[in-house]
């Protein structure tokens, strides 16, 4: 038999009353069941950057979970990632560094950090999601920018002889060096140069518009693309560590020797050049930078490796490319953002090895870690004495804030390292405003048919 009159108005009753819910309590329609669960893994994009979200459908648990989409960790597009049970848990796993959150909060054991999540209900054959004022939409806004790695452009010429002997035409050389280990030998040589007084001119070479990477021996794969390095707990997995964390060693150092050449012989403070202590600092890091890599290296063939035996990513660049307009915000998203995010993290990594004994690679993170600390006391001392020295005097954790969500994609996550951060100087009211900020919505508890799928 059909319906009657009744069950009909009480039906319609029921669907204009939860009509009224998802108006009060900002919930978004996504789209249809049917087709959502055509894809594992989609992404949502909110009104800005930094607003993205992964709608996850699991199909052997037939349950959907959303979280931002953004890793928590260096940036990681986890719309990219895979669905795998860890601990007995579902989590979905960041494609960059293979850092697992559990699909139900958002929580990653491994490291302590943690996604935020969001609540989901069906309603009538159509999955719904609450963000508050935020609406999404599955297609992007703009098209997407991935960084790609680029040969050295035919229009950039070596430095003549007459300006070779020049921190830029230094900065050229390293840039441009495809093989890794020849990059680090011009970089420990001509940085050693700067600092024994046998180069002393600024010089005005430009930087390549990306560093060039030898292809015939080191496999560059688009970020997630590497491989999983699992949690220490094997040589194997140990090894995968320390060469991911060699690769971003290397990256560290074209990012020093850029800052160098692309900004050093231009940017002027009330018409005057950066005093010379500016350039003193930046080679010294990357000179430590080029010692991290080395002794990564050295443990890699001392365990029966070598950097180049696994692929790498090239996804840390994208950070140099969007910055590549301003001295302060690439003091800003590099070293007070990016290398912040290192002292954060480091500690879960250097746990990892304690727990297997393994002291040699310990004494080499820990070098790493002491130095790290430095590097971004570099960013936090230039970007304060730019905003001291500006023509107009700038607020500079306000400009920090505004640069920051401007170029920067995503929200600073906790949990941070206080203790670090702060020898760094970087005290709370740097970093905690750039969070997301706001409790985690509860789920609205509705019944006659309903799911509600449970974020916090």
């Amino acid at each position: 038999m059909g319906e009657s009159v009744k069950d009909l108005d009480v039906n319609q009753s029921l669907l204009e009353c939860l009509k009224d819910v998802v108006e009060v309590q900002a919930w978004h329609i996504i789209g249809e069941v049917d087709f959502l669960k055509e894809k594992s893994l989609r992404r949502l994009y909110g009104d800005s950057e930094g607003e993205d979200i992964v709608l996850i459908y699991d199909d052997e648990e037939d349950s959907f979970h959303a979280m931002d989409a953004v890793c928590s960790h260096e940036g990681g597009p986890l719309n990219l990632g895979d669905i795998e049970d860890v601990g007995g848990d579902r989590c979905l796993v960041c494609p960059w560094h293979r850092y697992e959150f559990k699909l139900t909060d958002g929580y990653s054991e491994t490291t302590g950090l943690q996604q935020d999540v969001y609540p989901l209900m069906e309603v009538d054959g159509k999955l719904y999601i609450r963000t508050g004022e935020m609406e999404l939409s599955l297609e992007p806004k703009l098209p997407p920018a991935a960084p790609e790695v680029v040969t050295l452009p035919s229009e950039h010429s070596v430095p003549s002889a007459a300006s070779l002997n020049t921190l830029t035409s230094a900065a050229f050389q390293v840039l441009t060096a495809a093989d890794p280990f020849e990059k680090i030998r011009l970089s420990e040589l001509l940085g050693g140069e700067w600092c024994s007084g046998a180069i002393t001119e600024l010089g005005n070479c430009p930087p390549p518009d990306h560093p060039v990477r030898n292809s015939d021996h080191l496999q560059v794969v688009a970020p997630g693309k590497e491989g999983k390095r699992g949690k220490g707990g094997s040589l194997s997995s140990r090894i995968s560590i320390l060469h991911a964390m060699a690769n971003i060693e290397l990256w560290a150092i074209d990012l020093s020797w850029d800052i160098l050449a692309r900004f050093v012989p231009h940017f002027r403070l009330q018409g005057k050049l950066l005093p010379k202590e500016f350039s003193d600092d930046f080679v010294r890091v990357a000179r430590e930078e080029t010692k991290h890599f080395r002794l990564l290296n050295d443990r890699l063939n001392n365990l029966g490796s070598h950097f180049g035996a696994l692929p790498v990513h090239n996804g840390l660049w994208e950070s140099a490319e969007t910055t590549n307009h301003s001295l302060l915000a690439r003091l800003a998203v590099v070293h007070m953002v990016h290398e912040a995010r290192g002292l954060d993290v480091q500690p879960v990594q250097i746990g990892k090895f304690e727990r297997q004994n393994d002291q040699e690679s310990l004494s080499i993170l820990q070098t790493v870690f002491t130095e790290e600390i430095t590097h971004v006391a570099a960013g936090m001392k230039w970007f304060n004495y730019i905003c001291e020295h500006s023509e107009t005097k700038l607020d500079p954790v306000k400009t920090f804030h505004e640069i920051v969500r401007k170029n920067f994609r995503g929200y600073l996550k906790p949990p941070f390292n206080t203790e670090a951060r702060s020898k760094a100087g970087m005290t709370p009211e740097w970093y905690e405003p750039l969070t997301k900020t706001g409790s985690a919505a509860k789920s609205v508890q509705v019944s006659a048919g309903v799911t509600v799928h449970q974020g916090s």
